[in-house]
């Protein structure tokens, strides 16, 4: 990153830090991953979930990049419920329990959520479902806002 830094540096002269920089960061990483890939003939995994994707809150050449996105149609509350059923198996907790009560973030920046941006994912993800899954309307989403109790199924007030 300091290289990338030094390198811009002259021509990003009196700019304020952005998502520019966040996003060389995620960009370095996935360069770096992809030159390892292609050395030793490894599969890169792109990270990127459902929730993610599905809103664009995902670098470009970045976290995006690699050869297989093996979480792509898995929700972002999917993908914490599925680290959680593992932890339960008979082999015990592989994924450190402080990474599934972490509050969500790139981590491009310090102290930065992924709510700085997004609604939280409890939220959005119900919103995408209806959307990408359901084929809902804008208005039927928006109903389903404004009168959350309604039954599973019954989305159009029938």
């Amino acid at each position: 990153m300091e290289s990338y830094a030094a390198l811009l540096a002259p021509h990003f002269k009196g700019k304020e830090n952005d998502v520019t920089e966040e996003n060389l960061q995620a960009r370095i990483r996935g360069n770096l991953l992809m030159a390892f890939s292609n050395k030793f003939g490894w599969l890169v995994l792109t990270t990127g979930n459902k929730s993610e994707m599905s809103v664009g809150y995902a670098t470009l050449y970045g976290d995006m990049a690699g050869g297989f996105a093996v979480i792509k149609d898995v929700s972002k509350t999917l993908v914490y419920e599925l680290c959680r059923w593992r932890n339960d198996g008979d082999s015990g907790p592989v994924i450190p329990d402080r990474v599934l009560w972490k509050e969500p973030s790139a981590e491009l920046k310090p102290g930065q959520k992924d709510t700085d941006s997004l609604p939280s994912y409890d939220k959005l993800d119900p919103i995408l479902k209806a959307y990408i899954e359901d084929e809902m309307s804008f208005r039927d989403i928006l109903d389903l806002a404004v009168r959350p109790a309604r039954r599973r199924g019954d989305q159009h007030g029938r």
